[in-house]
């Protein structure tokens, strides 16, 4: 096990917040009255959710195999990336370091903290340069380091990650968003290894709760409890942790699902690869697809135009544009149009 003392790495005045804590919650009644909140005591949801996300972050463990006491549920990875950044990155004196292209969110909330944001650029396979990494960290000590595997927008995984998370000597944040499509092992097995380490994950990809904005974030026991002080007390709506528990009683038509989606990807690759007006499309482990085009500009407006939309990446990335796997029904119609390209 790395020896990293992480309250060295967390802000002052965060280790000096007290938790807001629900005495409800972490407590245990028979039949009690509920008198304390100042709820309605009418309607089918007047209650507030459990702040603790105790039955969810339990079910979690068992289908992860992963302690419960090690799992902090988010609003979304959105709300989590940002509790990760105000607890380690001083506002003016902290910086963040990410890979470009990346999820544009980890310099979003840095910024908005106003953390200075150093960027990595990926080679032209998008993948990390390996001496670029040790340099710039060793120039510049960023606090925190955001890695995306696989990464967004690009489709690919980093390989040799545990690479980058010995050589790291702050807080390595590895979102897996788009793991469930990949064949790479979860990092979530190696975060007893590494106590700097916290992997992040998601139900709104292959799990389709995109619109229930549940995050879930794995670490060791004194980072999540970091993350219990600082989130909001409700941060995760009722409805929203009974639809996720119950996606977890119903795992076949979860894989159902995906394996149907791996198996449009495999087709969607073929056909794509088919076409003229394509000139490459870049490996993929995700559920999605970064395809450079001889003529972007001209794709993306007849997309528009016949009301498809797609995620518009150049001119960052020359001529690409991002498109994830749909139906069948979708995906056919989207080949039909780029052969009349």
């Amino acid at each position: 096990m790395t020896t990293i003392n992480i309250q060295n790495l967390v802000r002052k005045n965060i280790l000096e917040l007290k938790p807001y804590i629900s005495f409800r919650d972490n407590s245990q009644f028979e039949n009690p009255l509920l008198m304390d909140a100042n709820e309605s005591p009418f309607g089918e949801f007047n209650r507030y959710p459990d702040s603790t996300h105790r039955n969810l972050r339990e079910k979690i463990s068992a289908f992860k195999n992963i302690s419960a006491n090690q799992i902090a549920i988010g609003n979304g990875s959105d709300e989590l990336i940002d509790l990760i950044i105000k607890i380690f990155c001083k506002p003016k004196k902290d910086s963040v370091l990410v890979t470009n292209p990346s999820f544009a969110m980890y310099g979003f909330y840095a910024s908005i903290n106003e953390n200075e944001v150093l960027q990595l650029n990926l080679n032209d396979n998008f993948e990390i340069v390996k001496e670029e990494f040790l340099n710039i960290i060793k120039e510049n000590q960023p606090k925190i380091l955001f890695l995306c595997s696989p990464n967004n927008p690009t489709g690919n995984s980093i390989d040799d990650i545990e690479f980058y998370i010995q050589n790291f000597d702050g807080i390595v944040v590895v979102d897996e968003a788009y793991i469930e499509f990949s064949e790479q092992k979860s990092c979530i097995e190696l975060i007893n290894e590494y106590p700097n380490l916290i992997v992040l994950q998601t139900f709104s990809k292959a799990w389709g709760l995109a619109g229930a904005r549940v995050g879930t974030a794995f670490s060791i026991e004194e980072i999540i409890n970091l993350i219990y002080t600082v989130k909001s007390p409700y941060n995760v709506n009722v409805l929203s942790q009974n639809l996720v528990l119950e996606k977890l009683n119903q795992v076949e038509n979860f894989q159902n699902n995906l394996n149907d989606i791996l198996k449009e990807r495999d087709w969607l690759k073929n056909q794509l690869e088919d076409l003229e007006c394509i000139s490459k499309v870049f490996p993929t482990d995700a559920n999605f697809f970064l395809i450079e085009f001889k003529n972007a500009e001209r794709v993306y407006s007849t997309f528009i135009e016949c009301e498809i939309l797609t995620s518009k990446r150049f001119p960052q990335i020359p001529n690409c544009i991002r498109i994830n796997v749909g139906s069948k029904k979708e995906n056919e119609k989207l080949i039909n149009i780029l052969k009349n390209i």
